[in-house]
């Protein structure tokens, strides 16, 4: 009788998973058949979100097989991979202010939104739950370094009149190349040096040497750089009808790249999370949230920086103001309430609650020329 009844229920869990594949070829089809850029925008935006979680499982399912070290340098790869490859074709497109965007978007709703659907659901289920408050103090403080990165160019265009792009370009490089070295610093930390701080325990160890021996290692291989050509096409159909998409729905630039991409990009961290916080892993959540927002400010906006320069694409880490407050604001409140390594329902309910009010505050943002 239980194992009738097991069945269908995993037949539709996965059907729900496997179902948004078929926008893959939907959207594709929909480029060669001319269809309005609305549609292809959506249907692309569908098909990326799934590709995301296979990418994400196919890195998990390797990092199994090549241990501690290498996996975590393989998740540090390609964790942010999806958003990555997005702001690389829009980068290429000349969609500086949507790149921007979508990088201060997907800081700003991995810190808010991940960590409070975490903190929330988790909190629902569990009175308290709690994490390495090291590890939260080191993330807060390269955090704090990552905003005072972010927010420096803003101050010398605001202080200075009449400068030109150049010199802002020039230090945007110089500030790029110290946080890639921070990066590096930081998977030193985390992998090497201090790894026993972001160990998992014992148990699923013995969990993962069990699942280690069932691992297909060429089959995901093959997924991953399969999914990562599928998320770049999707991706460069996605960014074709960007602009006309945001001008048929009514919304700006500056919102779609703040919220509507991160949401598409990040899907998959996002289940990642919240199911391992609702399992009672609230380290792993916190790990997913805030390292995955670590990786865009120290990793994803200076490659970002460093490719436009050598293509030609005048990016730099002169953000709008807006944005910076909303990356200030995320920042500050995640750290004061991860500060003391425990979370609750009303601490998520609190970091939503900040979400939704940025989420507005952009989304009725007056649209100005260039944004």
């Amino acid at each position: 009788m239980t194992s009738t009844t097991a069945t269908p229920q995993i037949s539709v869990k996965a059907i729900i998973f496997k179902l948004p594949l078929l926008f893959i070829p939907i959207s594709i089809a929909g480029h060669f058949l001319h269809w309005s850029p609305l549609t292809i925008f959506l249907t692309s935006a569908l098909a990326i979100l799934p590709l995301a979680r296979l990418m994400s499982t196919a890195t998990e399912e390797i990092a199994l097989v090549a241990g501690p070290t290498i996996g975590g340098l393989l998740n540090a790869t390609f964790g942010n991979a999806t958003e990555l490859i997005i702001a690389l074709t829009a980068l290429n497109a000349g969609l500086i202010a949507v790149v921007k965007a979508s990088l201060t978007g997907t800081i700003i709703s991995n810190l808010l939104l991940v960590m409070g659907l975490s903190a929330f659901l988790g909190g629902l289920r569990y009175k308290e739950q709690e994490f390495q408050p090291t590890v939260a103090r080191v993330n807060a403080s390269t955090m704090n370094l990552a905003v005072i990165a972010l927010l420096l160019p803003a101050a010398v265009v605001s202080t200075t009149t009449g400068i030109e792009e150049e010199p802002i370009r020039n230090l945007s490089i110089a500030v790029a190349v110290v946080l890639i070295l921070v990066y590096g610093l930081s998977l030193l930390f985390s992998i090497k040096t201090h790894s026993y701080l972001y160990d998992v325990s014992a148990v699923e160890h013995e969990e993962d040497a069990a699942a280690k021996e069932k691992v297909n290692l060429p089959l995901w291989i093959g997924v991953l750089f399969g999914v990562t050509l599928l998320v770049a096409v999707e991706s460069e159909l996605l960014v074709g009808g960007l602009e006309e998409a945001t001008k048929q729905l009514g919304l700006s630039t500056l919102f779609t790249g703040v919220v509507l991409l991160p949401l598409v990009g990040s899907a998959a961290e996002y289940i990642t999370a919240v199911t391992v916080a609702m399992k009672n892993k609230m380290d792993l959540a916190v790990s997913v949230a805030v390292g995955s927002s670590l990786q865009i400010s120290l990793f994803v906006a200076p490659v970002l920086v460093l490719t436009g320069w050598v293509i030609g694409q005048p990016m730099d880490l002169n953000f709008n103001p807006f944005e910076l407050v909303g990356v200030t604001v995320a920042v500050l409140i995640t750290n004061s309430i991860s500060s003391d390594g425990r979370s609750n329902w009303l601490e998520g309910a609190l970091l939503l609650a900040a979400y939704a009010i940025l989420g507005l505050a952009f989304y009725f943002h007056p649209v100005i020329p260039g944004m």
